[in-house]
């Protein structure tokens, strides 16, 4: 169970308006190409001002609006005959690119340290090639948890919060990265051993 179980309730609520995209003539891979634009802008912003805890408020403002972005080039994709092996390839890659982007600047913040935010997002980026991987042996694309894209944009969405909010974490938080590591880990077998298993 992860947070992306309840992306079709999401959908319902957003899909008058990405019908009304439709009809404007937005296109997913737009949608796509834009919710990228924005990660790398809000993560440079993170980045330069990393020494004022407020400009960590982005983060979770940012993770809620591209989640609405995600949804509506998937939708506007699937329900508009709009899907594409463009559109693929911008899906998953500006994916990557965007967790990066948002993630790689908490290795500013104490007690965080930059080996363990960066473990995080590379077995993130190993974790969404395993999902990708599955269609390659007969499966379908994997988005098995525990820390799953939407489970990992909660949890930095929560982080930000905390740190714009909070200012200063305590010590004890530095194992969060190294737990959150662990649990990408056991996301990555499971997506694996669960194509593995549905391509039988």
């Amino acid at each position: 169970m992860t947070l992306y179980d309840i992306k079709p309730r999401f959908q319902a609520l957003l899909r008058p308006l990405v019908k009304r995209l439709a009809e404007m003539g937005v296109t997913a891979n737009q949608v796509t190409i834009a919710a990228a634009i924005g990660s790398l802008v809000i993560g440079g912003l993170l980045a330069y001002f990393s020494s004022s805890t407020a400009i960590f408020l982005l983060i979770p403002i940012w993770m809620f609006l591209r989640m609405a972005l995600n949804a509506i080039d998937g939708m506007l994709a699937r329900e508009f005959n709009q899907q594409s092996k463009l559109g693929a390839y911008l899906n998953e890659l500006s994916d990557i690119v965007s967790d990066a982007a948002l993630f790689l600047p908490f290795a500013l913040v104490a007690p965080f340290t930059t080996s363990t935010v960066v473990l995080v997002v590379f077995l993130a980026m190993l974790s969404e090639f395993a999902g990708v991987l599955g269609l390659t042996v007969g499966a379908s694309r994997r988005y098995d948890g525990p820390m799953g894209k939407s489970d990992r944009a909660f949890v930095f969405g929560a982080l930000g919060l905390w740190i714009g909010v909070g200012g200063v974490m305590p010590a004890i938080m530095f194992w969060l990265m190294p737990i959150l590591a662990v649990l990408i880990g056991i996301t990555i077998v499971n997506r694996v051993r669960r194509a593995l298993a549905e391509a039988k």
